[in-house]
């Protein structure tokens, strides 16, 4: 029996899950598939109930687990405790540290129907086909961090630490990525001023002479965030470090057209992982039926491919979500007048709706 930990969240995250779940229901019933999943409590509700983010209870769960599925956490009822913990965020860090969950997958489409949602011109979107490989458990994220008083005043700092391994297992990854995709990486980082960024550089540098079919380019962080509106069809694979990657991946989304639509993977070396949608808890629309479960869907199947190794099912997933889209049903986020405005659950039903299909046709 495979296991799945299940985690909503905050904000929109039950909504969003619930109508992922769905899904994995009707793909368990049709498939006779001996999958299991329970839930926990992550981030601003576990606060609420037990006084931190996470239980160390439902990280043992997790950790006893085939995969994580996750919605969303945070909010501004949380915003307000005073500097250093408890915060609904330090449950994501907790998580990703205990599983050694050390690669983000952030893969970027482009979808035909919704071209007009971007702000980029259609001819600087066709083809666009981007996947942003993140490091996860290193950085300034998990760096020391204080604050401090002196003879001039309060101040603050954050430690961006790197080791070489860290570096070593991350670049192998995104070599071996795009030796699967188009045979090209660019590494981003900002060794002109960092030396975390030197080390970053010269370690993917060494790294690079075991993958020497493989087209390197560097780029720096700043250039690449300009580059990604100019020109965003010379990226394939983008390499890059936890807060780096954490920025430039929000804004692949927004080329997308809404952040609501991209899944991501926090991956380590067996087949274990973390799911869940890039975008935030967006507590603004919450229990309106406004939010987009496209993100939380795609993550499913991101699941269903990478940790239980069912491509078939999360092909369907995949598909179906194309076929709902190129009909024209919007959730708000991505709605125009040209199009069928739909709540959180109504898009959830057509997407099953198009997977019952693509089954019967199976």
């Amino acid at each position: 029996m495979k296991k799945i930990m299940v985690m909503p969240g905050d904000g929109i995250g039950p909504e969003i899950v619930n109508e992922t779940i769905k899904i994995l229901d009707y793909m368990i019933s049709k498939y006779n598939l001996e999958i299991g999943y329970e839930y926990g409590d992550i981030g601003g509700i576990a606060i609420d109930k037990y006084g931190i983010p996470v239980k160390d209870e439902t990280i043992e769960k997790c950790k006893n687990s085939n995969a994580v599925l996750l919605g969303a956490v945070g909010g501004p009822k949380w915003d307000t405790t005073l500097p250093g913990k408890p915060r609904p965020e330090d449950a994501l860090l907790k998580v990703r540290k205990e599983l050694g969950l050390f690669a983000n997958l952030r893969p970027v489409k482009i979808y035909k129907p919704l071209v007009s949602s971007s702000t980029l011109k259609e001819e600087v979107l066709t083809g666009v086909n981007i996947l942003v490989l993140r490091e996860l458990t290193g950085g300034i994220y998990f760096g020391e961090r204080k604050r401090l008083s002196d003879e001039k005043g309060e101040y603050a700092y954050d430690t961006e630490k790197y080791y070489t391994y860290e570096i070593e297992r991350i670049a192998r990854l995104g070599f071996k990525t795009a030796r699967m995709r188009s045979k090209k990486i660019t590494s981003v980082d900002k060794a002109n001023i960092l030396e975390s960024s030197r080390l970053w550089r010269e370690v993917v540098n060494k790294i690079h002479k075991e993958y020497d079919d493989i087209e390197l380019n560097h780029m720096y962080v700043d250039n690449t965030s300009m580059q990604l509106i100019r020109n965003p069809k010379q990226f394939d694979v983008i390499l890059t470090s936890n807060m780096f990657g954490d920025i430039l991946s929000d804004e692949t989304a927004m080329i997308s057209g809404s952040i609501g639509l991209l899944p991501s993977a926090s991956l380590r070396e067996d087949s274990l992982g973390m799911y869940e949608p890039i975008h935030g808890s967006a507590p603004d629309i919450q229990g309106q039926g406004k939010a987009n479960p496209i993100a939380q869907i795609l993550s499913l199947a991101m699941l269903l491919r990478y940790s239980l190794d069912l491509g078939l099912q999360a092909d369907f997933i995949e598909k179906a979500v194309d076929v709902v889209l190129e009909k024209g049903y919007r959730t708000a986020d991505i709605y125009d007048s040209k199009n069928k405005l739909v709540s959180t659950s109504e898009m959830g039903n057509l997407i099953l709706d198009e997977i019952k299909t693509l089954c019967l046709d199976d």
